[in-house]
């Protein structure tokens, strides 16, 4: 498997300006990873210069911008909205295949007041389909992520529930999408999430390893210390034939310690399921 991070306990850093983009890429490839994750909310995805500035600096630092993280929102209940929307989100792929990103992250869309089941899942699927189709277009695969709030989001997802989930994976068979397991986010419903991975297997295409600290709330530890059952995920995924990127999603706010523990219980957890050991562990080992 190849490793990289979503840093979500930087983003605060990113927002104020302590640290950059190119400084996550270079943290990254001191700390060992394959890849860095970036999420559509720090960057530009309008300015080809910025984005060829990013791809250049992560190159560099010897470290691929493996995903773009974007917050697409499908279920808006204006149809004019969920117009620009598509626009949008297709600009953002755009940006994603500049970045030489070989995956971007899709969610439904939010748990807007009024919009009914029937609706949004019809609006949902639409959406995600054209968006995975155009990305695809692009050299680009699109997955779609059994996701909670994105940070950027006043809403949950309208997609939240597991059933839900299922359903819309279930509408988009035959597609160009896939999916980005999350190992944390059906916790926090009571959803079992070696259940739901059981129904979706053969299309996942790469993994979030997140943490919450119990089912039945969010709140986001490092990985490996609190309920997310990893061990048992990936062996789904091993006796799949997975082995591709896991992508750490870092988010309990421990900085530099969370995101290094994080790193090293990922390698840890996939070698004690009999996946093959990562020859770049980098200074990860050496850290906290």
């Amino acid at each position: 498997m190849k490793l990289s991070c979503l840093p979500v306990s930087l983003y605060g850093d990113f927002v104020s300006g302590h640290r950059s983009l190119p400084d996550w890429f270079r943290l990254a490839a001191d700390l060992g990873l394959d890849g860095a994750d970036v999420s559509v909310a720090h960057f530009d995805w309008n300015d080809r210069a910025e984005l060829d500035f990013l791809r250049a600096v992560a190159q560099q630092a010897g470290v691929r911008i493996a995903m773009v993280v974007t917050y697409s929102d499908f279920t808006l209940p204006d149809p004019e909205a969920r117009r620009r929307e598509q626009s949008v989100v297709h600009a953002q792929i755009e940006a994603a295949a500049r970045l030489e990103a070989p995956y971007v992250r899709l969610t439904a869309g939010q748990s807007w007041p009024g919009v009914v089941r029937a609706e949004g899942m019809a609006w949902a699927a639409e959406g995600l389909v054209q968006a995975a189709g155009h990305a695809k277009r692009l050299g680009v695969t699109a997955l779609y992520e059994n996701h909670t709030r994105g940070s950027v989001w006043r809403w949950n997802d309208f997609s939240q529930p597991a059933d839900r989930f299922l359903e819309l994976v279930a509408a988009t068979e035959g597609s160009d999408l896939e999916v980005l397991f999350d190992t944390a986010n059906n916790l926090a419903l009571w959803d079992s999430p070696e259940s739901v991975l059981a129904r979706v297997q053969s299309r996942v295409a790469a993994v979030h390893l997140a943490d919450i600290a119990r089912p039945g709330s969010f709140k986001p530890v490092v990985p490996g210390t609190g309920a997310s059952p990893h061990a048992s995920l990936l062996k789904i995924l091993r006796a799949e034939g997975f082995d591709g990127w896991i992508s750490v999603e870092e988010a309990s706010g421990n900085g530099l310690d969370g995101l290094a523990a994080g790193f090293r219980h990922a390698d840890a957890v996939w070698q004690s399921i009999g996946g093959v050991p990562r020859s770049n562990t980098g200074s990860a080992e050496q850290q906290g």
